[in-house]
C-alpha cells in the first residue's frame, strides 16, 4: 500500500468541549449545503415550468456558492483534508475521458 500525500493547511485548534465548536458548526453547515445543492439539482432536472426552473437555478447557484465558501473556510483552517491523486491515476483518467470525446456525435469539437 502506498502512502498517500495529504493536502491540508495547518489545523486551527478548537477547544475540546461538549458544546459545538466553530469547526463543528461549519462542518454541519457544509453538510447541509451539500445536501441542499443535490436536492435543488434534482428539482431542476424535474421542473417542467420554465419560471420554476429559473427560480430553482437561482437558489441552487446561491446555495452552491455558499457551499464553496464553507468548503474554503474548512480547508483554510485545516479542518478539511484531501488526498493527492497519484500521477498515474490522473493520466489514466485523462486518457479514459479523452476516449469518450471520440464518441461525441459531432466529432472532437470541444470548446
Amino acid at each position: 500500500m502506498q502512502n498517500q500525500q495529504k493536502i491540508q493547511n495547518q489545523q486551527t485548534p478548537v477547544p475540546e468541549s461538549p458544546r459545538m465548536s466553530d469547526r463543528d458548526l461549519v462542518n454541519d453547515l457544509l453538510s447541509m449545503e451539500k445536501y441542499l445543492t443535490a436536492s435543488y439539482n434534482n428539482a431542476m432536472n424535474e421542473a417542467s415550468h420554465e419560471a420554476l426552473y429559473q427560480d430553482l437555478l437561482s437558489v441552487f447557484t446561491e446555495t452552491q456558492n455558499e457551499q464553496r465558501e464553507l468548503y474554503n473556510l474548512m480547508f483554510q483552517n485545516g479542518w478539511y483534508k484531501l488526498e493527492a491523486a497519484e500521477q498515474q491515476k490522473v493520466q489514466q483518467s485523462l486518457q479514459q475521458h479523452q476516449g469518450y470525446s471520440n464518441q461525441f456525435p459531432y466529432g472532437n469539437q470541444m470548446q
